[in-house]
Parts: C-alpha cells; sequence; structure tokens
C-alpha cells in the first residue's frame, strides 16, 4: 500500500487515456480557444482582402439601377425620334435601290467603278431606278421601309425585350441549338470513357488492389502512379473551356469539334477527380469478398470497386453534361460551334431582343435537360 504522501492525488494529476497518453489540447481550452480566434482572425483578413482586390462596391448597383434598367428593357422612345427613324429609313431603302440600280447599269455598259460615263448615264439611272421602284411595288417598299425603320428604332431604343419570335430566326436557333447539345454529349461522353479508367490509377484503394505489397518498389509503383494522375487531373481541370477552345480553334480549325475537345479535356479533369475520391470510399469487406473467392485485380476492381461507385459516376456524369451544356453555349464566341456564335454576331450588331431569344432558348433547353437526368438518375440510382 502506498504511503499517503506518496500516492497519486486523483485531484492533480492529469488524466491518462487508454492507450497511457496523457491528452494535451483536451485538457488546454485556452489552446483551443487561441486556435478559434487565430482562424476566425484569418478568415477576417482573407475576406477583407478579397473585398478590396475585387473592388466590392454595392452601392453601385443601387447607383446604376436606372442603367440597368434602361439597358434590359430599352430606353423611352419621343415621337420625334420615331418620325426621324422613318425618314431615315426612307432615305436607305431608297440609297440601296439606287446602288443597286447603279450597278446593274455599269454592268450592262460595260463601265467600272473608276470609269467615265456617258453624257446620259443620269438620264438612263434616273430612268432604270424608277423602273425598279415601279417593279418592288408600294407593298413591298413599305416593308422595306419598315424593317429597315424596325432596325433603327430598335438600336436607338436597346433593350432585351420583346423577345425576337420570327420564324426564320427561331429555326436557325434551334438547328444552333441542337449543334451545342452535341458538343455536350461528345464532350461528356469522351471524357467519361477516359476518366473512369484513369481514376482508379488516382486512388489510394483501387491502386492498392492492383500493386499489392508493402514492398519499397510496389509503394513507390503506387505513389508515383496515383501522383501523377492527380497531377494530370489538375492540368486538365486547371485550363477554362473558354481558353482550351481558343487554343484548339488554333489546332484543328474553326468548327463544333475544337469545342468537343475542349469540353471533353476540361470535363475529363472534373470527372477523374470527383471519381477517384469516390473510389476511396469503396467498402473494405465487399472488396475482401471479392479478393476471397479467387478474383485477380483487374476483376477485384471491375466486379467490387467500380460497381460501389457506379451510382456516383451516374449523377456525376449527368452534371457535367448539364453543365457543359451552358458551357458549349458559349464557345462558339471564339469560333468552336455552337449557338455561342449567333449570341456573338447579335450583340455585335446591336440586335438585343435576338439575344434574349437565344438565351430563352437556352435556359430552356437546360431546364428539360435537368429534368430528364434527373429522372434517369431516379432510374438507375
Amino acid at each position: 500500500m502506498l504511503d499517503q504522501d506518496t500516492a497519486p492525488n486523483s485531484s492533480t494529476s492529469p488524466p491518462h487515456s487508454a492507450n497511457g497518453h496523457t491528452p494535451v489540447a483536451r485538457n488546454r481550452p485556452g489552446l483551443q480557444w487561441g486556435l478559434r480566434a487565430t482562424l476566425v482572425v484569418a478568415c477576417m483578413g482573407v475576406l477583407a482582402w478579397s473585398w478590396r482586390d475585387s473592388e466590392m462596391n454595392p452601392g453601385l448597383l443601387i447607383d446604376r439601377a436606372p442603367r440597368a434598367q434602361e439597358y434590359i428593357f430599352g430606353r423611352q422612345m419621343e415621337p420625334q425620334a420615331r418620325t426621324d427613324a422613318r425618314l431615315q429609313a426612307e432615305r436607305l431603302t431608297d440609297l440601296t435601290i439606287l446602288r443597286e440600280v447603279e450597278s446593274q447599269l455599269r454592268r450592262d455598259l460595260g463601265i467600272g467603278r473608276e470609269d467615265a460615263v456617258p453624257d446620259d448615264f443620269q438620264a438612263r439611272l434616273d430612268e432604270a431606278t424608277a423602273t425598279r421602284l415601279a417593279a418592288i411595288g408600294e407593298e413591298e417598299y413599305e416593308r422595306l421601309v419598315r424593317s429597315r425603320e424596325n432596325q433603327i428604332v430598335q438600336q436607338a431604343r436597346g433593350g432585351y425585350f420583346p423577345p425576337e419570335t420570327g420564324r426564320e430566326n427561331l429555326q436557325l436557333y434551334w438547328t444552333a441549338l441542337l449543334e451545342t447539345v452535341a458538343i455536350a454529349v461528345w464532350g461528356t461522353l469522351i471524357a467519361l470513357v477516359l476518366a473512369v479508367p484513369a481514376a482508379v490509377f488516382g486512388a489510394h484503394r483501387s491502386m492498392t488492389i492492383l500493386v499489392p505489397g508493402s514492398s519499397r518498389q510496389n509503394r513507390l509503383i503506387r505513389a508515383l502512379g496515383i501522383f501523377g494522375t492527380r497531377r494530370m487531373f489538375d492540368i486538365c481541370r486547371g485550363f477554362n473551356e473558354f481558353v482550351l477552345a481558343l487554343i484548339f480553334v488554333a489546332i484543328v480549325g474553326l468548327g463544333p469539334f475544337a469545342g468537343v475537345l475542349a469540353l471533353a479535356f476540361h470535363t475529363f479533369g472534373v470527372l477523374g477527380k470527383v471519381i477517384s475520391e469516390a473510389i476511396e470510399a469503396a467498402k473494405v469487406p465487399e472488396i475482401e469478398g471479392i479478393s476471397a473467392v479467387g478474383a485477380g485485380p483487374v476483376q477485384t476492381v471491375s466486379y467490387s470497386v467500380i460497381p460501389q461507385v457506379m451510382p456516383y459516376i451516374v449523377s456525376q456524369s449527368l452534371l457535367r453534361f448539364e453543365s457543359n451544356v451552358r458551357s458549349a453555349s458559349v464557345l462558339g464566341l471564339v469560333g468552336a460551334g455552337g449557338i455561342g456564335f449567333l449570341i456573338d454576331a447579335k450583340l455585335k450588331a446591336y440586335k438585343f431582343t435576338e439575344v434574349a431569344t437565344i438565351m430563352i432558348m437556352v435556359i430552356i433547353a437546360v431546364t428539360i435537360i435537368d429534368f430528364v437526368c434527373g429522372r434517369i438518375m431516379k432510374r438507375l440510382v
């Protein structure tokens, strides 16, 4: 029996854990509070730095609210402005007809643009112009003037509403939208086919199955395989689709194929990362059960690991497909095909109502794709 002077004092001696080690941080609340305070201060510092460098200015949104409303919905057109637009449309229409007639008359007479004209050229031009106007008719002439007037008013008024609803334009937009969806389909499919086997080499759990053993050589092979695969995913994921589209347009030329390659390159990095992380969470008992019946490393991965993460692969692939539809809609801005080419052309021509129609069609397409992908997930997962 220990003496009273040498017996341990339960009130002063530190408690011990089951393995004999003395907890440190658990019995030092001051240290925990200090770490939390340091973390809070660090987060506040990051927020303050990012606020300054991103030039955050919420008050600017309030000051520019009238400007935003005018830009989106257009400005009010005064009656005099509409009258001026009508007169300008008539002058432009007459000038267009006059130039067409003059070009045709010069071709008939064999006279070039810089050649001298005969003395009666102006009389012939006036007669040919009158004949052309008579052939056009009042209704066709009025249609040409109104079309030109609408363009002038639209450029002066601005705004995206009301959207364009012309049948010919809608058919053009629909064709470009289908091309955009096709780009997203193949970009996602190529990335998925390449990402699934690559992800196997980027996860510790699967690499332990493929390269078993604790020897130095096997550990080195696993480490190098995982490190190289993960860095490859980082490189592919680090490039934005827009930048990749610029690169592939320079390599393969203009067209949707460059968009497919850009989406496939970026999506490969994204899917490879998330699938490899899902493989890390595969259940060990199921893997051991397959191995116990004599399955080889490849068979174990194929029939135990991949089936466990298949629902996650399906969900992430559908999510990336939906995201790629949105991304493909802007790749046309750099010549990589899709509806983005039309968006760029209409914006440069100040045809904002047509841009609004295109954007609405893209939103509807993404909504439909999201609904269909949700139904597929319920069926397969």
